[in-house]
């Protein structure tokens, strides 16, 4: 495993020193400068272009990897700088590469693809919707396979699918990752979905469930695992051996939720709502079309489980912390208005968030452009940033293993990288961002910016955004 590890590494170093060249494409010039890094609050406590942040916009969407929209971005650690052995992908049950990749989304069944990456657009256009694929927490271990990278396939249930990409010149918000700040080493901060990832945004962290039953019977709702390491019983807690944790799908107590779903008792552990409405800051989290269900008439593709906060005692119904649970035209109005918050978080409604199998790439992306044009033509754009990022990989292969050194990681992930863009007239203008992130270096953002505690282990050590501003450390 050390040696793997090493040669991955000496990998990326070659790949980054490549990537500092300037690259012409049609279009803009793409301009890659050199990896680094800005650790922990900077010298002599320096939070460098972070200063000049007054808002701040983090808009969460749904589910891709970054090879699979911007693995052919130029200067980025893109597809073209994968070993063979990443791009293959191998058999669990044989041990062996595929001839040809199995599949089973309808627009792909009979087609004998090679084993290796492929243009998803050439088979389902980029505004027509794919199959979903499994993305669930012991599930994506098993795919990164110690960092080999080379298991999506056999353990996705979408199968070939999960190795295809879209072309990035194709995106809409491509072209905003060419003008401003593209980061390339960015990965989901817990392996898994959505529901654990929105977790790990607002308390860095990985809930409990109080009282679990732990008796074998069907309330017990713990993961039984095979020898693979897959589930035999795919459940929405750890093995009873790891705890009571709750890591896949399981819904809010508090309405809206969904009546006969297993639901999460409410949580009192900290997040950064708390430490944010202490410090007497303004912020609020934005979601499509809570406003309907709050009503109790909720859009059929309202995700339940996309709203963090709702989880927990602090942001119940009738609670002062009610208040901060908003809709996305809230957050249009407050944008158009000037009038936004320190803090906002955006979470689209799914037919606008890109999730494969519920939407398309292209619909999610107009929205995201929406959204940037709305912050763009507002009154607090002159001291606003953007940070757009995705919750969790979809499911889809990435080729660069997440980090396991002992200061970014723990049992919980990284899981792969997922795009991150940040957006800004602070920000450096065609830049790539080399630098070592996960979700919870956007809470050491916010925690660094507006001087708040860490929540946790993760989010005191992970690298904040200052290097993507024009006065942080590393400014070309």
């Amino acid at each position: 495993m050390e040696g793997m590890a090493l040669t991955g590494s000496i990998r990326r170093v070659l790949a980054f020193a490549i990537g500092s060249l300037t690259v012409m494409a049609a279009g803009p010039v793409f301009t890659a400068i050199e990896a680094g890094a800005s650790n922990g609050p900077g010298d002599e406590g320096s939070i460098g272009g972070l200063a000049g942040i007054n808002h701040l916009v983090v808009i969460y969407d749904e589910n891709h990897s970054f090879d699979n929209l911007y693995g052919l971005f130029p200067g980025a650690n893109g597809i073209s700088r994968a070993s063979d052995t990443a791009t293959s992908q191998v058999d669990l049950a044989t041990g062996q590469p595929y001839t040809c990749l199995p599949q089973t989304d309808s627009h792909l069944v009979g087609v004998c693809l090679p084993d290796q990456p492929f243009d998803i657009t050439k088979f389902v256009p980029a505004d027509q919707k794919t199959r979903d694929l499994v993305h669930r927490y012991y599930q994506e271990q098993v795919q990164i396979d110690g960092g080999r990278m080379d298991q999506f396939v056999t353990v996705s249930d979408a199968k070939g699918l999960s190795l295809g990409f879209y072309p990035t010149d194709q995106l809409p918000v491509g072209q905003e990752a060419a003008s401003f700040v593209l980061a390339d080493n960015f990965f989901h901060a817990a392996f898994g979905g959505s529901f654990l990832n929105h977790q790990w945004l607002v308390c860095a962290c990985t809930p409990v469930y109080a009282n679990a039953v732990s008796d074998g019977t069907s309330n017990d709702l713990h993961t039984i695992l095979g020898a693979n390491g897959l589930p035999t019983k795919d459940g929405q807690l750890t093995t009873k051996a790891t705890g009571d944790f709750a890591v896949n799908t399981i819904f809010p107590s508090s309405p809206p939720t969904i009546a006969a779903a297993r639901k999460l008792p409410l949580l009192t552990n900290a997040n950064i709502g708390d430490e944010m409405s202490a410090a007497g800051m303004s912020w609020a989290w934005y979601s499509g079309g809570w406003n309907n269900a709050v009503a109790g008439s909720p859009d059929p593709l309202f995700q339940f489980h996309h709203q963090p906060f709702n989880y927990y005692a602090n942001y119940a119904p009738g609670t002062a912390g009610r208040m901060h649970l908003k809709d996305e035209t809230d957050f249009v109005a407050a944008a158009l208005a000037g009038t936004l918050p320190a803090v906002s978080f955006v979470k689209p409604i799914g037919a606008d968030n890109e999730h494969p199998g519920y939407t398309d790439v292209l619909r999610g992306e107009r929205h995201l452009i929406n959204l940037i044009n709305d912050i763009r033509n507002g009154p607090n754009w002159k001291d606003t940033a953007i940070v757009i990022t995705y919750d969790e990989h979809g499911g889809f292969w990435d080729h660069v293993a997440p980090p396991t050194d002992p200061n970014h990681s723990d049992i919980w992930g990284p899981g792969s990288r997922v795009p991150t863009i940040i957006i800004s007239p602070l920000a450096k203008r065609h830049f790539v961002d080399h630098t070592l992130y996960d979700t919870t270096s956007i809470l050491a953002t916010i925690e660094r910016r507006w001087n708040l505690a860490p929540l946790g282990f993760r989010d005191a050590n992970a690298n904040d955004l200052r290097r993507a501003f024009t006065l942080g450390v590393g400014s070309a």
